[in-house]
């Protein structure tokens, strides 16, 4: 293989190790219903540099000025140990957009796509395969020259899995001549079996020899996410491409925290390639993710699960209590759990609650620390424990705050037997305080109701409530409620509608139902604003991504 341009410096792949692409905020965000605002995106983006993952693909520019402007933050903030990457389509437009973007990154990551299967070809490209390669190569060469001899170009070959192998390693020795430095093998739907993707990942690696670092990017329609890309890994794959608790498009992507555990927990069945996640972060990142995306993780979950290090049968326990190795291959304090529970009361101290805080994942200081200490001293009086639980709860709460356009005042309620209610609602919109009553069938639905009533005058819409969710947060009679909505605009139709989530938390589970609505009402109507929500209906309607 003679390289038709200047070579560049190669990839950055740390002595001995895989190189770990976290994708949480681009393809993990692109499971339905697991949008994140640019905030949330970039608290994301911090635990990530915590988790010291290699790279970061913050996102998609091109789908709408909301991401671009989430991409572009990220890549400033982000520490010059990890590369910050964007996706863009081989086609005019979003590869500019993409690099505008990352190009204030300390290592910028530019990931070009294009579809390669016969099915895709046909049916969604509409194009022949000397086309498709025209602008893989096209798109290649572009980002090199832009960005210079030291960045990352990869280029992803979408559904290589189901690719005729021949124009897959024809498509892929172009773009390495072209200036890629990575070659990524997504099994985009999920089809391979590990025997054949560790077989075809052996093949991409034995064309490429070390001009170019192999990358593989899996989904679990199959449940075979994990086992695919630790087979690609034997293979020669030296960069995975992952996502906190597997989130992702239909049934998901490989999972970080599965991925990286098994290279720690298997040394021996990977050659000592290892990488450079700092574990103990895992259950923070993962809690963090699950809560600002509403996505529950299972209990059932490898790794990060509830059950995960939980031992209901005698045996079992007998069996940890003599030595953890009987039924544990790994330690909870290796991922980042503590093995005690913390009181916290009146006379609790700022220190204690930042050190413990620390223990669970979260380095607060300042106002937030400030925050979060007048928050548990409150809820001390509240309840009678406040627990591990309820601190994650409260420090997620906060990091879900948005900019509040509408602000609840005061409520009250009525409620009888047969489910009839009669809610008051006083909301501030833009400073303008309105007061509105509604019945309804139930004391949340009354509520809801009158919020709708106070903002459709003002605002020409009101929140659509698409799903409800309670749960509590610790064990007792007095324990927190943290409710999860997702809601809709009533003036959207359509599957391309933006669905937001909306939190809230209190000891008051009708309280913590209004907070909830009320997030989500101002997550609509910031995307309103920004004209988030348009752009998120085209890119719907007419996304492939791998």
């Amino acid at each position: 293989m003679s390289p038709s341009v200047p070579r560049p410096a190669g990839p950055f792949v740390p002595e001995g190790s895989v190189r770990i692409f976290d994708t949480t905020l681009r393809d993990g965000e692109q499971a339905p219903g697991a949008g994140l605002t640019a905030a949330e995106k970039l608290e994301v983006a911090r635990q990530l540099v915590r988790l010291k993952v290699d790279v970061i693909e913050a996102g998609f520019p091109a789908a709408s000025p909301g991401d671009f402007e989430a991409v572009r933050r990220i890549a400033m903030e982000t520490p010059q140990d990890i590369a910050v990457a964007a996706l863009a389509r081989c086609r005019d437009g979003d590869p500019q957009r993409a690099i505008e973007a990352i190009r204030v990154a300390h290592r910028p990551h530019l990931h070009v796509f294009i579809a390669t299967s016969d099915i895709h070809l046909k049916h969604k490209l509409r194009v022949d395969r000397e086309t498709a390669l025209t602008e893989a190569v096209r798109w290649v060469r572009y980002g090199r020259a832009e960005l210079g001899r030291d960045a990352e170009i990869e280029f992803s070959a979408e559904d290589a899995s189901r690719t005729d192998t021949d124009f897959l390693l024809k498509v892929y020795e172009a773009v390495v001549e072209a200036g890629a430095s990575t070659v990524n093998v997504p099994d985009t739907v999920g089809y391979a079996i590990p025997s054949e993707f560790g077989e075809l990942t052996r093949k991409v690696v034995n064309l490429v020899g070390n001009q170019a670092t192999v990358s593989v990017h899996c989904h679990n329609d199959l449940g075979l996410a994990t086992a695919n890309t630790l087979a690609a890994v034997q293979a020669g794959a030296r960069q995975v491409e992952v996502t906190i608790n597997g989130l992702g498009e239909r049934a998901g992507n490989a999972s970080l925290e599965e991925v990286v555990m098994a290279l720690r927990t298997r040394p021996t069945q990977f050659k000592s390639v290892g990488s450079g996640v700092q574990t103990e972060h895992i259950t923070a990142a993962s809690r963090l993710v699950s809560y600002l995306t509403g996505f529950a993780v299972q209990p059932n979950k490898a790794i990060v699960g509830g059950n995960a290090f939980a031992h209901e049968s005698g045996i079992h326990q007998d069996g940890v209590i003599k030595h953890p190795l009987t039924y544990e291959i790994m330690t909870p304090q290796s991922i980042g759990l503590s093995g005690s529970q913390l009181t916290i009361g009146k006379l609790s101290g700022r220190r204690g609650l930042q050190g413990k805080l620390r223990e669970l994942g979260h380095d607060l200081e300042g106002d937030a620390l400030d925050v979060i200490y007048s928050q548990a001293i409150e809820l001390a009086d509240a309840k009678k424990e406040v627990t591990d639980a309820d601190l994650l709860a409260l420090v997620e709460q906060r990091s879900a705050e948005v900019p509040a356009s509408v602000e609840l005042v005061g409520w009250s309620v009525t409620s009888s037997h047969g489910g009839n209610a009669t809610g008051t609602v006083t909301v501030a919109i833009e400073g303008r305080e309105r007061a509105t009553e509604a019945t309804g069938n139930g004391p949340v639905n009354a509520l809801f109701s009158a919020v709708d009533e106070a903002l459709q005058p003002v605002l020409g819409w009101h929140p659509i409530l698409t799903e409800y969710e309670i749960k509590a947060v610790s064990a007792g009679e007095d324990a927190q409620g943290q409710v999860l909505v997702r809601c809709r605009r009533s003036s959207d139709e359509g599957p391309g509608a933006l669905v937001v989530s909306g939190h809230g938390l209190s000891t008051n589970i009708i309280e913590a139902s209004l907070d909830a609505y009320l997030v989500a009402t101002n997550k609509l109507h910031g995307a309103e604003i920004n004209g988030v929500a348009v752009a998120f209906a085209n890119q719907r309607t007419e996304r492939g991504l791998p």
